[in-house]
């Protein structure tokens, strides 16, 4: 099994419904965006990829033109927007445009993780 992955970043705001008034989160506040798209496949096409990554462009113009420097609880149109509801929304989005993706990692900080795999 070869797996590839490729990162994109973008920066949003958000506001977590549903938290203790005393929850950081609860209050408005944006993070650095990083979101990972992991991709499989049993074997390599002809010229020895699971996929070319710059196949991946319209992912990047999708989160540039969608998501970066937006509010995300608009973008999403729900108050929860977690980042594993990221994960699940851009792991849908890109496994409908490409089967082998296997699995979306978003992180908020350095030391945080989300992710979605099926």
């Amino acid at each position: 099994m070869f797996t590839i992955t490729k990162q994109f970043a973008f920066s949003a705001s958000h506001q977590l419904a549903g938290l203790d008034a005393d929850h950081p989160c609860a209050r408005l506040h944006g993070h650095n965006y990083i979101v990972e798209v992991e991709l499989r496949g049993d074997s390599l096409d002809a010229r020895g990829f699971v996929r070319d990554y710059s196949e991946l462009g319209p992912l990047k113009k999708m989160i540039d033109d969608e998501f970066d420097h937006r509010h995300l609880n608009e973008v999403l149109g729900h108050d929860h927007a977690t980042a594993e509801r990221l994960a699940l929304f851009f792991y849908e989005w890109a496994h409908d445009r490409w089967p082998e993706v296997s699995a979306v990692r978003v992180s908020e900080t350095p030391k945080t993780w989300a992710e979605y795999r099926p």
